[in-house]
């Protein structure tokens, strides 16, 4: 069995019956064949869209070398063949100059092609959380699948799953941060903390702007909370208050915050770890002196 299996749970295991292991010609409605390259075509639907170049030369070079080690899944189509998994080793092997690759064929309909192609994509271990979620979120709308069935099928225990999703509520800037590898997984997860799409996107700024940790941004959410739990008529602040904000991040690296009461006076704190920052502030501000 394929050292792999064991953790697939009833992923990819149960749909491919784990794809790269031998299996028997006519199990399950499955044959292999080499079958010609120039009759298989991707598929429309592919959730994956991009395909590094570089990335493509090198498993064309390996190719070149050893040949396709793990075959391709591709669904009969006329006289043609429908890739359900494995576009990038057909890809690799065209630019190797093969004229044949070897292929599972698989006899399923339209339905469960849509599905293996994303259950595949989302057991990709170099996808970013945003192509992950985006994936699940296909699987629910087109597949019609509810999240504990969902779960089952790509086996991942539901709350992962449900993290995943929650991925897709947040802000499209934190999105696009995420999808670009600007910040990792634990940092929506951390904005998430917050209720207002402002605070979520200012806190963002700030962590591209100093590279937080997911335990700073954690920590900054639950002084958020507390402050708001002090003053629990208070009212989201006005754009000016942000703008305010950015002017004063120009001159300061440390975190700035401004607290109001309810009188309506307030103050602006600007945080700093040692007494050398001090001394940097005095001498910006100096500048303005002259």
């Amino acid at each position: 069995m394929n050292p792999k299996a064991k953790g697939l749970g009833r992923g990819l295991g149960a749909i491919f019956e784990i794809e790269g292991t031998a299996l028997p010609e006519k199990s399950k409605n499955t044959t292999f064949e080499e079958i010609e390259i120039a009759r298989i075509v991707p598929n429309p639907r592919q959730p994956r869209t991009l395909f590094p170049e570089e990335a493509l030369s090198e498993l064309a070079d390996s190719i070149r070398a050893l040949g396709v080690i793990q075959p391709i899944t591709v669904k009969r189509e006329a006289e043609n063949f429908k890739i359900v998994s494995g576009e990038r080793r057909w890809r690799a092997s065209q630019m190797a100059g093969l004229e044949s690759i070897p292929a599972y064929i698989r006899e399923v309909d339209d339905q469960a092609l849509l599905e293996m192609a994303l259950v595949e994509n989302i057991q990709r271990q170099d996808l970013n959380a945003m192509e992950v979620a985006l994936s699940l979120q296909r699987l629910v709308d087109e597949c019609s699948l509810t999240q504990d069935v969902l779960a089952d099928r790509v086996g991942k225990k539901r709350s992962t799953v449900a993290n995943y999703m929650r991925l897709l509520r947040l802000p499209g800037e934190v999105q696009l941060a995420l999808r670009e590898d600007l910040i990792s997984m634990g940092h929506p997860r951390a904005l998430a903390g917050l209720t207002s799409e402002t605070q979520q996107l200012a806190l963002l700024k700030r962590i591209l702007k100093r590279s937080l940790s997911v335990r700073q941004v954690e920590e900054l959410v639950q002084r958020q909370h507390v402050a708001q739990e002090s003053m629990p008529e208070e009212k989201e602040f006005p754009e000016s208050y942000s703008r305010l904000v950015d002017h004063l991040e120009r001159f300061f690296t440390q975190e700035i915050s401004i607290k109001k009461n309810n009188k309506g006076g307030g103050k602006i704190v600007i945080g700093f770890d040692s007494d050398e920052q001090i001394e940097q502030f005095v001498r910006k501000f100096s500048t303005f002196e002259r």
